[in-house]
């Protein structure tokens, strides 16, 4: 007898509505922040109602930690398509960095609403497990950019290339959270550095190559 490849209906629907469930709060998280992220606002943004969640999800903390592992899961995978060595073949390494940089200030720069969210929710969580869990899947996208760069060790002149990568991708990480994620306002930054964002964009891939001692 063949093997059914199709979900029951009532399955389909289920995986339907938790999908536009957990998008819908990703754009909530990302335009109104944690504070305004409301089991009755998220259920109107998917097309269900607060019960239909509650259903699901005993409470907000219940589905943020869902959304945020959904979140991760995703930014992993889409990492690991970008790093792919194939796609950077031939590359130089300072043309490597500079794209890797460009595309996390990007992406800090777009989804600010939705990093700040997750960010402090992680934070203040005292579920130690899930907090765990989180810190992996942060830890395997690092390695995984880490990796790339490293295929391109013989263009590194610091005595210690390996945790000389880590380092610098680490300020890479702290200069993009704390100039475009982490303030209420990014703009108030630009009272001591004018036109801040424009100034990131240029000066810390140059941060990044001369600490490697990389020759561009």
């Amino acid at each position: 007898m063949p093997r059914k490849t199709t979900l029951p209906a009532h399955q389909a629907r289920s995986r339907e509505s938790l999908t536009r469930l957990v998008k819908a709060t990703i754009e909530v998280l990302d335009k109104d922040g944690i504070e305004g992220a409301t089991i009755p606002r998220i259920a109107a943004r998917a097309g269900l109602s607060p019960g239909a969640v509650y259903r699901r999800f005993p409470d907000k903390d219940a589905l943020m930690r869902e959304v945020c592992l959904r979140v991760f899961e995703s930014n992993y995978k889409h990492t690991k398509e970008l790093v792919a060595v194939d796609r950077w073949k031939d590359k130089p390494l300072p043309e490597v960095a500079r794209s890797v940089i460009a595309l996390t200030l990007k992406g800090h720069r777009q989804h600010r609403g939705l990093l700040r969210a997750l960010l402090f929710f992680i934070w203040q969580h005292p579920d130690a497990a899930f907090v765990r869990r989180c810190d992996e899947m942060e830890w395997k996208t690092f390695q995984d950019v880490a990796d790339l760069l490293l295929t391109r060790r013989s263009e590194i002149r610091h005595p210690h290339p390996e945790s000389a990568i880590r380092f610098a991708m680490l300020m890479v990480g702290i200069a993009a959270q704390g100039v475009l994620v982490l303030p209420p306002d990014p703009k108030d930054l630009s009272r001591l550095w004018p036109d801040v964002d424009a100034q990131l964009e240029r000066e810390l891939p140059r941060m990044f190559l001369r600490y490697l001692g990389v020759k561009e």
